[in-house]
């Protein structure tokens, strides 16, 4: 019985023991698993380098604009519309406002009133300085007649005397009196002066009261509100108005450009020129050459450059952005200037690889690759002379991979 009992717990025993080889794969097994892994590794991959080629490429595009005759100048440039005359009209005198007559964009003529001041203490010097002259006439009248009456008296003493049936204190005491009553007459005729001369102190003071425009223009700036104190001299704080409004004369408008120093030696007085407004770039302004300021800005290396503007419209306003050409005053050969051809799209549209040039044209949602010719450089802008027409729209800065008419897609806003 004992030894039954010892083999059967041996038996046991060796029921519990673990067999480590028995969950083992084979190694056949092992290497399938690995390509399997490898396979959908390699298909994943694939799916997302698939559809990442799928998704179209988004790209920025610009109008190809017409050259016109600009395009064919000499030297291009920047600036903005100036006006030579142009003021912020104010006060001779500190006072306040009792009523403004302007507004924005008004027309206003030379002497139009545009404000007018509190006049209530300049008509109060004026009536006192016209009592004073009134006052003064009187006493004049006075000592006239007092004058005459004493040259009277005299000539009687005189005569007289002459009979010998006076003293000579007599004579005296008259000739001291017409002497006297000269002097005052002369006095008062002076006195009568200094009150002319405060009356006309005091009429200017009150024309000083209201305000008028210096020349003949458009109001672009309203600057003060009735109520509003304004001075000539500001009076810091913000209290105190120094103007009641600004006008341009819009007969004056101008262009100032900036020329890099290195290229003024092709701008000339007198030089024929087209100017383009940012705001409007298909409308191109004939003009010439005023004057080149005679100081350089060493900060950005240019030299000023005012341009009268030949054509005058209402839709040219200070302070506009502007592009200048500068034509060639005498073309080769007496031949007019010349009129460049074809269209001008941004620099970074063009793709040039040697001698060639290439765009990328979007249409229908497509880029299709066109070869180009192109003319002369335009200030970051080139001239395609053929191989592209005026409206069609050029791919900025194509990608490396993009191909012939691959699909793309237009960021938004472009």
């Amino acid at each position: 019985m004992a030894h039954w009992g010892f083999v059967e717990t041996s038996d046991l025993l060796s029921q519990l023991r673990i067999d480590r080889g028995a969950d083992r794969p084979p190694r056949r097994r092992r290497r399938l698993y690995a390509i399997v892994a490898l396979a959908l590794l390699l298909v994943g991959a694939g799916l997302w380098f698939g559809v990442g080629r799928l998704r179209p490429p988004v790209v920025q595009v610009a109008v190809a604009r017409a050259a016109g005759p600009g395009a064919g100048s000499v030297l291009d440039a920047s600036g903005y519309v100036t006006a030579r005359r142009q003021a912020t009209v104010s006060a001779k005198i500190t006072g306040k406002v009792t009523e403004v007559l302007i507004e924005e964009g008004m027309q206003v003529r030379e002497g139009a009133v545009l404000a007018r001041l509190d006049d209530t203490e300049a008509r109060a010097q004026l009536a006192l300085a016209r009592a004073q002259v009134t006052a003064a006439r009187s006493q004049l009248a006075e000592v006239r007649a007092q004058l005459e009456q004493a040259e009277r008296d005299h000539a009687r003493q005189q005569a007289l005397y002459d009979k010998k049936l006076i003293a000579p204190q007599s004579l005296d005491a008259a000739l001291a009196q017409r002497d006297m009553l000269r002097a005052r007459l002369a006095s008062t005729e002076e006195q009568i002066k200094v009150a002319q001369e405060s009356l006309s102190v005091a009429q200017v003071q009150l024309d000083n009261t209201v305000i008028r425009a210096p020349f003949g223009g458009v109001v672009i700036a309203k600057s003060a509100q009735p109520g509003e104190m304004i001075s000539p001299i500001s009076a810091g704080g913000g209290f105190t108005r120094t103007g009641i409004g600004t006008i341009v004369d819009m007969d004056s408008l101008e262009i100032q450009v900036d020329v890099n120093e290195s290229y003024i030696n092709r701008v000339t007085p007198g030089q024929p020129v087209e100017a383009t407004l940012n705001a409007y770039p298909d409308w191109r302004i004939p003009g010439e050459v005023i004057a080149i300021i005679p100081t350089a800005d060493r900060s950005k290396a240019t030299v000023k450059v005012r341009i009268a503007l030949k054509q005058k419209d209402p839709r040219i306003v200070p302070d506009m952005g502007a592009r200048v050409g500068f034509l060639d005053p005498k073309p080769a050969g007496g031949a007019p200037a010349p009129t460049a051809s074809g269209v001008l799209v941004p620099a970074e549209a063009v793709r040039t690889d040697g001698s060639s040039a290439t765009v990328f044209v979007y249409a229908d949602g497509k880029a299709e690759r066109r070869s180009v010719t192109l003319g002369p450089d335009t200030s970051g802008q080139r001239r395609v002379v053929s191989g592209l027409r005026d409206g069609e729209r050029v791919v900025l800065a194509p990608p490396a991979m993009l191909k012939d008419g691959q699909v793309v897609k237009v960021a938004e806003g472009k």
